[in-house]
């Protein structure tokens, strides 16, 4: 066997592979024999078929066999003995002469990462306390979310419930389908269309009032953005909300069977404490992302990128086969996802290379750590634990996370780490956005 290998590009690579006819014709001689005693040809006794018959009848097929077979076993001895570590699959052509056997592979090959300069990664880390205020803040948000509206005989005003029934035309057509009844608006709660809360404010029960107002530009209703609608309405009900008291079936709702308002405050405080441990800890680990992706600018594979990019378009095609649309229909145009997937592809070479440098293995005491963090939201956390190690995907999955989190704090102990510090709701807010 010969092999040659032509550098195409950065990381294309063009081998050729010859096989010399002997070595065919050797195979196949051993194969016509096996043939001649297996086969059954009119006029020939069972394993009395003379093999210059097999092989006019067969050759060509058998020959093609042989050369698939050279094919699937000379292609990995060719990579071993060339050092190559091929990116995908190879598109092989052949050619089959009197000569030989010959192939050429045409493949990507991973890119040699040098680390080099990991000391120099500078890397913003977000430091963030739960103070009583953030407390305060989300036990009112607990309020608002079990308050109880009450009927009031009065003008509407800010943050009141507003039943009405109303109409929108523009630009002669209706776009309201007739009138909508009873259709609810909380004055303040900025659902509905800029500007359309604030013209209940002052109306009281029975009144009507005209207006005009203009959708937002990026509306979701294309016939509608950015067009002048004029609306009709009729105040039907007017509400407004009382929250509960925080007392003590108020806060057993919530689980605190205690039922005191220092148990509550306490049991916020280590609910949110936990969010923001995991919040910050994503935030960091974005920082030593983009600062390891910045810094070490590799060629990756076509091959690669392609593979990432179907991964991320799956569970949008997912959908649309929940939805009953077909795949076209959702119009996904590649390069939405290119970018994001040469990205993921990059960090997970380089990851690999560190993992690999400096010998980082998963630790199953952390592991164990970070399942029963993930279990102390529930009801029964020791349940939630026994989930996880019952199934090899589950449990894969966690210490996969874990992994990459321990390349991360050994890429925090040798970057240059700035700290800075926020406040929880500035870094709870961005989240949810």
């Amino acid at each position: 066997m010969q092999v040659s290998v032509e550098k195409t590009s950065e990381l294309s690579r063009k081998m050729t592979v010859s096989v010399p006819e002997t070595v065919v014709q050797e195979k196949m001689a051993e194969r016509l024999k096996t043939l001649a005693r297996e086969v059954k040809i009119h006029g020939f006794r069972p394993g009395k078929v003379p093999q210059q018959v097999v092989a006019k009848m067969y050759g060509d097929k058998v020959r093609d066999e042989i050369t698939g077979d050279l094919i699937q076993s000379t292609y990995y001895e060719a990579l071993q003995s060339e050092s190559l570590r091929p990116a995908g699959y190879p598109h092989i052509q052949h050619t089959d002469d009197a000569e030989g056997f010959a192939y050429t592979a045409v493949f990507e090959v991973y890119p040699e990462i040098v680390l080099e300069g990991l000391e120099q990664l500078e890397v913003v880390r977000p430091v963030a306390t739960v103070g009583d205020v953030d407390v305060d803040n989300i036990i009112e948000k607990l309020r608002e979310q079990k308050k109880e509206w009450t009927v009031v005989e009065r003008a509407a005003q800010e943050h009141d419930q507003v039943t009405i029934n109303f109409s929108g035309v523009s630009e002669g057509t209706n776009f309201t389908n007739g009138k909508v009844e009873n259709f609810l608006v909380e004055i303040g709660a900025k659902k509905m269309i800029p500007g359309f809360e604030d013209q209940l404010i002052g109306l009281e029960v029975g009144a009507n009032k005209t207006f005009e107002l203009t959708f937002p530009a990026e509306y979701g209703n294309a016939e509608l953005a950015g067009k002048t609608a004029q609306f009709d309405i009729e105040v039907v009900k007017i509400e407004e909300a009382s929250l509960p008291e925080i007392d003590e079936a108020f806060i057993k709702a919530y689980g605190v069977e205690e039922g005191s308002v220092d148990a509550f405050r306490t049991d916020v405080k280590d609910n949110l404490g936990r969010e923001l441990k995991q919040v910050l800890r994503g935030k960091l680990k974005n920082a030593v992302m983009d600062s390891l992706y910045a810094k070490f600018q590799i060629a990756v594979p076509n091959s690669l990128i392609d593979e990432e990019v179907e991964r991320l378009m799956q569970p949008y095609l997912e959908s649309a086969k929940r939805q009953k649309m077909k795949p076209e229909d959702m119009q996904l145009p590649r390069d939405v996802f290119e970018e994001q997937a040469k990205r993921r592809v990059a960090l997970g070479l380089i990851l690999g290379e560190i993992i690999q440098k400096n010998t980082v293995e998963i630790d199953s005491d952390k592991v164990r750590e970070t399942i029963e963090e993930l279990a102390k939201s529930y009801e029964h956390p020791e349940d939630v634990v026994a989930w996880y190690y019952a199934d090899e995907k589950r449990l894969h999955d966690v210490q996969q996370m874990v992994l990459e989190d321990q390349v991360v704090e050994w890429l925090v102990a040798q970057a240059k780490v700035t700290d800075e510090t926020v406040s929880f709701s500035d870094v709870m807010d961005r989240q949810q956005q």
